[in-house]
């Protein structure tokens, strides 16, 4: 896995599952129900942690999967984000934007290609 960038990132959640797996279970339903676990757990810290709008983000993450790219430009980036003013000076909107596309993008890099399922609903 260390050899493989696509694979760096989500190294802890294979190595947590395999920890996790029952020897007789159904595999690849344990590995669906893992995965959409962690992806909810971490999305839910991201929402809590930037205070973001829950629904609107679930609902952009979702799109994101289903279509297989992250839009960090554009209007739907935005409806995501909790009011702020513009002309704040200790940091606003522009500031926020960038943090929150980090984290979502990390997120969504992450967990792409894990899973069949969306999971986040």
């Amino acid at each position: 896995m260390d050899a493989s960038p696509t694979l760096r990132n989500k190294k802890d959640l294979i190595e947590n599952f395999v920890d996790s797996v029952s020897i007789d279970g159904a595999i690849d339903e344990e590995w669906q129900a893992f995965i959409a676990a962690k992806r909810k757990a971490e999305l839910e810290t991201i929402i809590r942690d930037e205070n973001l709008r829950a629904d609107e983000a679930r609902a952009f993450v979702k799109t994101a999967f289903r279509d297989g790219t992250l839009r960090t430009s554009g209007t739907a980036i935005t409806k995501v984000l909790p009011p702020t003013s513009r002309f704040s000076h200790t940091g606003g909107h522009g500031e926020k934007k960038q943090r929150v596309v980090a984290k979502l993008s990390a997120f969504f890099e992450r967990f792409f290609g894990l899973s069949s399922e969306l999971g986040l609903g």
